[in-house]
């Protein structure tokens, strides 16, 4: 019997890493649409907009507005446009990065995940998880291809709030059982 691994085109992750998004940024694009939510801008926004910076690469940054919805996915990828980005870093937890996927997909443009919790296996799948703007469960969006890169600060996840990294213990379990 066979076996297949599908995985991100580059999985990096330690501490400090985010400070290194710029080098692997580099090989995607020149300008970034990077959306988060409020803690997961607050945790690294600022060192996603140094490390572009320090390789000559620019970025708008936009408030994730908290649901992975038709909606969010279509306002994302209309200012995404309006300002000129060739690729997308999506920051935080599954709703999030499931959008920034979503937002890449739509654009056809590459896409880096930076989670900051350990509650979500969003990051590493070709899949985005679409609901309606209440909420409520929709479709699934099967992309065809993982993440171009995965970036874990395992000092961001470790600074995350206590119950995130149980529930991704928890998801962690549950996960093996369901694979």
């Amino acid at each position: 019997m066979s076996r297949i691994l599908i995985a991100p085109s580059r999985y990096v992750q330690g501490q400090g890493a985010i400070h290194e998004i710029g080098l692997h940024a580099a090989r995607l694009g020149t300008k970034a649409l990077v959306t988060g939510g409020k803690r997961a801008l607050v945790a690294c926004g600022e060192a996603i907009q140094a490390s572009l910076k320090e390789k000559n690469l620019s970025c708008v940054q936009e408030l994730f507005n908290g649901e992975c919805c038709d909606n969010e996915i279509n306002r994302l990828v209309a200012l995404a446009r309006k300002e000129g980005a060739d690729f997308v870093i999506a920051t935080g937890g599954g709703k999030v990065i499931d959008t920034g996927k979503a937002v890449a997909h739509a654009m056809k443009v590459p896409v880096i995940v930076v989670p900051t919790i350990a509650a979500t296996d969003a990051p590493c799948s070709a899949l985005s998880v679409v609901y309606s703007d209440t909420g409520v469960f929709d479709r699934y969006l099967v992309l065809p291809h993982n993440p171009n890169c995965v970036l874990v600060d395992t000092s961001i996840i470790a600074n995350s709030p206590v119950e995130t990294l149980v529930s991704g213990m928890g998801d962690a379990l549950a996960t093996f059982w369901e694979a």
